[in-house]
């Protein structure tokens, strides 16, 4: 703030002492024969015509006017630091809501992009190893660690939860090392060592385990870092990253229609859902009271973090991003536009490129678990294939993140598997 009302104080200051400078070299000119000493160029700019109107050298120009010179050729140069401040972009979901193929825009973004997927995975797995279960508390301040240093470059605190244990920074036990296409850069790609196994390996070129302290080099030198997870529950634990003076970071929070997110799990997850599949269909066995309060809690979850985001409260302002997974299945390029710019990272050619080929794809190639989708049939597919009875289960419990983020409520079979009939509201969630 001190420099922002620092400078039209400078330049005044700076324009007074350039006047008076003026009026010395006016009534000295006619007697004096200035001789140019070899030195380096003045700047373009206030003082540019100084040395090209009356060609003399700096020694000449008063001690107040160089201080003030100074001064500005340091404000010049900040502002230059100012514009090369790196990127960093958290991606918040929960499974099943698109994240993979959201988080690809960002991973095809080019050679200045540190990308890394799912790197809490690790946290979460070795949590609930340690206690049986996750401890939301203890989960929430692990996850927000580990974010923290991972977009600082620094792999060391995520080490401590890797089983087993890298050895010397090097580990063949990263999850899902292939989907990040930093981690399988020349740069980072360590030579193949025979006899060693690695689950997640490189598929754009052979590598041995992954060096972490060459990962940790390759992301320093990178402009742009972005992480996607589905294990932060609530927004509002990761405050201290956004108040880090040492990031720039901005949050984008993609949503989906619950009723879609259960529907494409009860497909994901078929053997979890089993007991759902069977009470739809007329089976004796009520529904399981604590999957119903699970659903709600994830429902109310992502609509606390949602609703925090969209008060912009001053440590979120201009920080938050809140996306529908309908609008970008629906309108790819243009949602990827509106994220890239709201994140401050260039929409390269080859994410355009990506975004076409992998939108536009047969039904042969788009399965469960992969990143290429025909979005658009996408968005209505769950219709058809979500039992009613479990349609209305879910807008029990999730009611008001329904309403909250414009999904409309079926109130018959028919009208479910109407497809004249959308229930996507249009609405737009300002930034």
């Amino acid at each position: 703030m001190r420099i922002k009302y620092m400078i039209p104080i400078v330049f005044f200051v700076a324009l007074v002492i350039i006047e008076k400078e003026n009026r010395i070299i006016s009534r000295v000119s006619d007697k004096l024969n200035l001789k140019q000493t070899p030195q380096t160029p003045l700047q373009a700019g206030v003082f540019s015509h100084l040395s090209l109107k009356h060609n003399f050298s700096f020694p000449t120009l008063s001690k107040d006017f160089m201080v003030m010179k100074q001064r500005l050729e340091n404000y010049s140069e900040h502002q230059e630091v100012v514009k090369k401040v790196r990127k960093h972009v958290l991606l918040l979901a929960t499974t099943r809501t698109g994240s993979s193929f959201v988080g690809e825009f960002f991973n095809q973004q080019g050679d200045n992009m540190f990308y890394l997927f799912e790197p809490l995975w690790h946290v979460e797995k070795m949590l609930t190893l340690d206690t049986g279960g996750t401890n939301a508390t203890a989960s929430a301040k692990a996850y927000r660690d580990v974010l923290q240093q991972l977009f600082l470059c620094d792999f060391s605190l995520l080490e401590s939860f890797i089983d087993p244990l890298p050895v010397n920074h090097i580990t063949t036990s990263l999850f899902r090392r292939e989907s990040s296409s930093s981690l399988c850069e020349e740069s980072v790609c360590s030579p193949v060592i025979k006899g060693i196994f690695e689950r997640y390996r490189c598929k754009i070129r052979r590598c041995g385990p992954l060096n972490l302290t060459m990962a940790s080099e390759s992301c320093v030198k990178k402009d742009h870092r972005v992480i996607k997870s589905v294990r932060v529950r609530q927004l509002e634990n990761l405050r201290p990253l956004a108040e880090d003076p040492r990031l720039d970071i901005r949050f984008i929070q993609l949503v989906r229609d619950p009723r879609a997110v259960l529907a494409s799990r009860m497909v994901a997850f078929a053997a979890k859902y089993k007991s759902w599949k069977q009470w739809a269909l007329g089976g004796d066995r009520p529904l399981d009271e604590d999957e119903v309060k699970k659903l709600k809690g994830n429902c109310d979850n992502i609509r606390l973090s949602a609703e925090v985001g969209l008060r912009q409260p001053p440590w979120l302002r201009s920080r938050y991003m809140l996306v529908r997974y309908e609008d970008i299945a629906r309108f790819p390029m243009r949602k990827a536009t509106e994220m890239f710019r709201f994140s401050g990272i260039p929409l390269t050619p080859k994410v355009k490129a990506w975004i076409l080929k992998n939108t536009q794809v047969s039904k042969e190639i788009s399965g469960v678990y992969s990143t290429q989708k025909n979005s658009s049939e996408q968005v209505e597919k769950w219709r058809f294939s979500l039992p009613f009875k479990i349609a209305q289960v879910v807008q029990r419990a999730c009611g008001p993140t329904l309403k909250l983020f414009g999904y409309k409520f079926v109130s018959s079979e028919k009208m479910l598997t109407d497809k004249s009939i959308s229930l996507i509201e249009d609405k737009v969630f300002s930034v």
